[in-house]
């Protein structure tokens, strides 16, 4: 790929975002009812692609079991509110009161209170009692602290949350993470990321991963660009690890490791081009975030926000625009793509005539930055 010159002494390559990419329509349409949004991961199918993101602000174990009965899948936080406290909804009713500094200051404190393990157990409980899948997550550096109480409650996914995952994670402590270690001895299908490049895209799935994050999480919440000055354009990024997918296929004889697109997809448009870029399944956060029966009550925010001596991200006022129902599969009573979500993704298959997701991936994109 050619790299452009950003100085004498550095080159660098053209990435694209979501905003700057477009779906080309093509010779063919289809009748929307034609149009299988489902997807499968390991033994667990489902009927979209929308991943609701392990964010507080989103995912309850009730909210959980809602988008589950939806056709989603929702992916608990297990270093959030929920196993810090064991009646959290009063830290939730005081957040939506604060506004500015003083809301990014309690955050930090209430988020300093520790991690109950029982609570762990009894969130994962809580969301099998609903009869959906049951998704949980912690970040690279709690995973090996916690993993035997995500276990032992029979949680059916796993997911390695962080903003950049590698695929040997040493702590402060020396101790180390091994994902390829980890996840052999593991019988339950890993989810690990994020990461924004073929390369490491590759050595992830190496690890033996069902499924790979791509990007940094956060979205809309995420100020990692500012503060770390760490960002690949999402539409690159996608269009990079499905290549490393590509090749690892290879490689390995067979075996495929889903792409999942992680965070700056706020609109249905957003969700339509990732697919197109080559990802399985997204996962959002904000555009749930808006629905009524959101814990954040119309704010949003990530774990990235409450770090107590670098924060890199924020809380963000998202709005109330409708059910979890309305926003997942619709009616829609907006024109901005933050409703009816699976419902535009197979509008725009069945536009341009795709039937399935792995079918869409091939769909032609045209690039128009500025437009």
């Amino acid at each position: 790929m050619t790299e452009i010159e950003i100085g004498r002494g550095k080159r660098g390559r053209q990435a694209y975002s979501f905003d700057d990419i477009a779906i080309a329509p093509s010779r063919r349409t289809r009748d929307p009812e034609r149009v299988s949004t489902a997807w499968q991961l390991d033994a667990f199918r489902f009927e979209s692609p929308i991943i609701a993101a392990p964010m507080d602000s989103v995912v309850s174990p009730a909210t959980a079991g809602e988008i589950g009965r939806l056709g989603s899948l929702a992916v608990l936080n297990l270093e959030g509110l929920w196993t810090r406290y064991r009646d959290p909804e009063p830290v939730f009713a005081e957040l939506a009161t604060l506004t500015g500094i003083e809301a990014e200051r309690r955050l930090q404190q209430v988020y300093a209170e520790p991690i109950q393990p029982d609570l762990i157990g009894e969130r994962i409980a809580e969301v099998r009692a609903t009869g959906v899948t049951t998704a949980a997550a912690l970040s690279p550096n709690r995973t090996v602290e916690f993993i035997k109480n995500v276990v032992d409650a029979g949680v059916d996914l796993f997911f390695i949350r962080g903003t950049t995952v590698s695929a040997e994670h040493v702590d402060t402590d020396g101790t180390s993470l091994n994902l390829k270690r980890f996840i052999y001895e593991l019988d339950v299908p890993v989810v690990v990321g994020g990461c924004a490049t073929y390369q490491a895209a590759l050595h992830l799935m190496r690890t033996g991963a069902a499924g790979v994050l791509v990007g940094f999480g956060g979205g809309a919440a995420h100020t990692t660009r500012n503060v770390l000055g760490v960002r690949v354009p999402m539409a690159s990024a996608v269009a990079d690890v499905a290549a490393a997918r590509r090749d690892y296929l290879d490689e390995s004889g067979g075996r495929y490791v889903h792409v999942i697109a992680d965070g700056a997809m706020g609109r249905s448009g957003d969700i339509v081009k990732a697919v197109a870029c080559g990802a399985d399944a997204v996962m959002v956060g904000s555009p749930l975030a808006r629905a009524s029966q959101a814990p954040g009550r119309g704010w949003h925010w990530g774990m990235e926000a409450v770090h107590p001596t670098l924060p890199r991200g924020e809380r963000v006022h998202v709005g109330t625009s409708g059910s979890l129902g309305e926003i997942l599969t619709g009616p829609s009573h907006t024109a901005d793509g933050t409703m009816n979500l699976v419902g535009a993704l197979r509008r725009a298959m069945a536009t341009t005539g795709y039937s399935d997701l792995k079918e869409f991936q091939r769909v032609e994109v045209v690039v128009s930055p500025n437009v």
